[in-house]
């Protein structure tokens, strides 16, 4: 790790981070809390996704359903319109909107050959988007003076690695830049998850392996054609295996890669001094157990 020690990080004048878990667990939340500190630079993941590497998809898609009414086709075909995705840090929707549900095309979702070349541009997207943390630490400093730097990262950052591979390229390049640091959920955290997706269910992004395994079963085991699959019933069903599918890789980056901080102790950060602490505290106990 970057840091040997708890006093190592609480005297290095640049501090790197990386957050990973669940969406919904706080990584936002704190990487804000500390940019408004003043002197953390903010690289959002899901941000860099959907401005450099998934942007044109998202427009072009936009542009296809445009074309399909007559008036807009018109407008755009003479360049009387411009159709462009204005995501920010507080909406990356056109990230999720883009990459849809599978199911029923009636019913607002995506057939499911669509959905997997969606999924498989997402995947090389984020990976991309991962790989670039050197360079944004390093554009931070120079051209903005920032001396210490945030990286959040969205959910699905364990269905790309291999916590397991001391060579995984992602893990490998993100721990010579970062301290990799797990916000751990409890099981109230992980119904709570659940009870708030199923009020708002929204687009997620897989495993190849994991979609295949949960689309076959939920075809069987509901005795339907992909055709006939509501596409937010099926998110629904399939979100609270995606959780148990996720944490024991969350749990093995950290234990490989980086340190673990509780929900628990991550409640009691209010400000950037109180976050020092607590990641100190981490390391510490990390080497303790080494």
């Amino acid at each position: 790790m970057l840091y040997s020690s708890g006093d190592d990080w609480r005297a290095a004048t640049h501090k790197r981070v990386l957050f990973f878990g669940m969406s919904g667990l706080g990584k936002t939340y704190l990487s804000n809390l500390l940019r408004a500190g003043g002197n953390w630079f903010h690289y959002s993941i899901d941000y860099r996704i959907g401005t450099r590497y998934m942007g044109e998809f998202i427009t072009d898609n936009a542009k296809a359903e445009a074309m399909r009414v007559p008036f807009l086709r018109d407008l755009l075909m003479t360049d009387s319109i411009y159709i462009g995705s204005n995501i920010s840090f507080e909406n990356l929707s056109p990230v999720s909107t883009y990459l849809g549900k599978p199911g029923n095309t009636a019913k607002g979702g995506v057939p499911i050959e669509e959905y997997r070349r969606r999924q498989g541009q997402f995947r090389q997207a984020e990976i991309y988007a991962l790989l670039d943390t050197g360079y944004f630490i390093e554009r931070a400093e120079r051209l903005y003076g920032y001396p210490n730097f945030i990286c959040d990262t969205g959910g699905s950052i364990c269905e790309w690695v291999d916590p397991d591979n001391p060579d995984d390229p992602v893990l490998k390049h993100l721990s010579e830049q970062c301290l990799l640091i797990w916000l751990q959920g409890t099981e109230d955290h992980a119904q709570e998850l659940i009870r708030r997706f199923d009020k708002d269910p929204k687009p997620m992004a897989y495993q190849p392996e994991f979609l295949d395994d949960v689309w076959s079963r939920y075809l069987r085991e509901n005795n339907i054609q992909e055709d006939d699959v509501d596409p937010d019933t099926f998110v629904r069903w399939t979100y609270s295996q995606a959780l148990a599918h996720r944490q024991p890789l969350y749990a093995r980056m950290a234990e490989q890669w980086g340190v673990t901080l509780p929900m628990s102790a991550a409640a009691d950060i209010s400000d950037p001094a109180r976050f020092d602490e607590a990641v100190a505290r981490a390391i510490d106990l990390k080497s303790a157990k080494a």
